[in-house]
């Protein structure tokens, strides 16, 4: 039986194990994939080759610190600095970041990217994944941070704009892609900006998958604005771990389903 887990903090509000488990038995691997609430990140990236976990997802607030624990860093990683996978092969543990690989298949299913402007709240791990996903694929990524020191940083090393988050109102861009854990459960209530200026874009993207609908994309919505969930980044990243873990194309859209029907409460 192959064990692949899940490092964060926390872990609990996390689909990852439903939708990882449905898929390798959807595949007919013998598999398990384990949450584990990390308290010390070294001791758990050394107890991958101690347990032979065969591959980990990392999550908040690890992706970017865990790399310094890890043997080799693909070229994506290295341009983005932060990873949200690992791979174990024969006790050589190797990151990987298929977060940008999620959100372009599940932007482009939806957005033109190449020769758009896309305004990207926040400065973490999963910004710097956006921002380099937007870049490659012909867009044009502008920084909006509450931080100013941080988000300087992002945009200055990826060579795109940055302005404070109370300057959106005098930025124009195609699309607005949150990429803050404001509105997650359990504050569902809250948006990471205020909704009169949404009707200034066309597209508005939350990477939230939990609540499906966010109150930003709620207030997108009422402004005309055309919205997309994370639930297809959330699906599509995990699908392209599954990739580079047991080298088979999982079963995408039923993940989707999987992932879906528990966000609806079937």
């Amino acid at each position: 039986m192959k064990i692949f887990a899940l490092f964060g903090n926390p872990t609990g509000q996390s689909l990852s194990p439903l939708m990882h488990t449905a898929a390798y038995s959807k595949m007919g691997i013998d598999a398990r994939y384990v949450p584990f609430c990390v308290e010390n990140l070294e001791d758990a990236v050394r107890g991958i080759r101690g347990l032979n976990i065969c591959g980990v997802s990392v999550t908040i607030p690890f992706k970017t610190t865990v790399m310094k624990y890890l043997d080799a860093l693909d070229d994506s990683v290295l341009k983005i600095g932060a990873a949200n996978t690992i791979l174990n092969r024969d006790g050589r543990l190797t990151g990987h970041n298929t977060d940008w690989m999620g959100l372009t298949i599940a932007l482009k299913e939806s957005i033109e990217i190449e020769g758009k402007t896309f305004i990207i709240l926040g400065a973490g791990g999963t910004a710097r994944s956006t921002v380099y996903a937007i870049l490659k694929e012909g867009g044009i990524p502008i920084v909006l941070n509450r931080t100013i020191e941080k988000g300087e940083k992002l945009a200055y090393e990826f060579g795109c704009e940055f302005y404070h988050i109370d300057d959106i109102g005098k930025i124009k861009a195609d699309c607005l892609i949150n990429t803050t854990p404001v509105g997650m459960i359990p504050d569902t209530e809250k948006s990471p900006i205020k909704n009169n200026i949404l009707s200034n874009f066309r597209f508005v993207v939350d990477v939230i998958y939990n609540p499906l609908k966010t109150k930003l994309l709620r207030d997108a919505e009422k402004a005309g604005c055309t919205v997309l969930s994370g639930l297809g980044m959330f699906v599509y990243q995990g699908a392209e771990q599954i990739k580079i873990w047991t080298g088979m194309e999982p079963p995408r859209e039923f993940m989707k389903q999987v992932v879906f029907e528990r966000l609806n409460g079937n």
